[in-house]
């Protein structure tokens, strides 16, 4: 019964985005706050799907530690239900993705009006240097800027290795960060069909200063949070293993 609520979920998202991302198209003439509100309302109405199709749904805890001004969220990724709950949790922000991205038919086409940090990762320091720059200009511009330190989706149980990307961009630029752990891939797997009912728990954790430290401290401070709260909320023992891309 859940593999046949998911495949009508997985219906819902398959059909609904290019319809939805050829009407964003439309926006590109609007203000971006209108652009963005628009847009993102698609991932709302994922997460409202998630619930009535397959019965998953989701709770917040931290919510307090949200600062008023812009921040850098350096968060856990384990599933594509974060691309969509973060934007019904956070203020408007913008993510550091790969640049092959934004040729997707339709969702890429979509995605590049939101002013995503698109970087090329193979160009090295290059690649550093779009980060800062690009990612100075939207937490200038009051935007937050959302990475994804380990690069990749994890499994549950285990932990990637944390990259310096998101931590030297707070080091440069003295905007604060914000850690975020969820436990979604043990609903939403990667790679995975059937989304499993429950309840994911999303947990934001205090802001870890950046102005006058070194990128390696910050990044020591998001890997200890981030990784402490996953062991909480999967109930581990011990520490996760190490995941090695295949």
């Amino acid at each position: 019964m859940q593999a046949f609520r998911s495949a009508l979920f997985n219906l819902f998202m398959v059909t609904s985005a290019p319809v939805y991302a050829l009407a964003s198209l439309l926006t590109v003439v609007l203000p971006f706050s209108w652009r963005y509100a628009f847009i993102s309302r698609w991932a709302r109405m994922q997460i409202r799907a998630l619930k009535w199709f397959c019965r998953l749904d989701y709770r917040v805890e931290g919510r307090e530690h949200i600062p008023g001004g812009a921040a850098i969220i350096m968060a856990k990724h384990q599933s594509t239900w974060e691309t969509f709950a973060f934007q019904a949790v956070f203020p408007p922000h913008v993510w550091v993705l790969k640049r092959e991205l934004m040729w997707v038919p339709f969702f890429g086409w979509a995605l590049s009006l939101l002013k995503p940090i698109a970087i090329d990762r193979g160009s090295g320091k290059q690649a550093m240097a779009q980060l800062v720059e690009q990612g100075r200009a939207r937490l200038d511009a009051g935007l937050w800027v959302i990475v994804f330190p380990e690069g990749t989706r994890i499994p549950p149980g285990m932990r990637g290795r944390y990259r310096l990307g998101g931590a030297v961009l707070a080091a440069q630029t003295g905007y604060p960060v914000v850690p975020v752990a969820h436990n979604a891939g043990s609903y939403w797997p990667r790679r995975g069909f059937t989304k499993h009912p429950g309840t994911i728990d999303l947990v934001i954790g205090p802001l870890i200063p950046s102005k006058g430290r070194k990128p390696e401290a910050i990044l020591d401070d998001v890997q200890d949070w981030i990784e402490t709260t996953m062991q909480r909320l999967e109930g581990r023992e011990g520490p996760a293993r190490l995941y090695r891309r295949s």
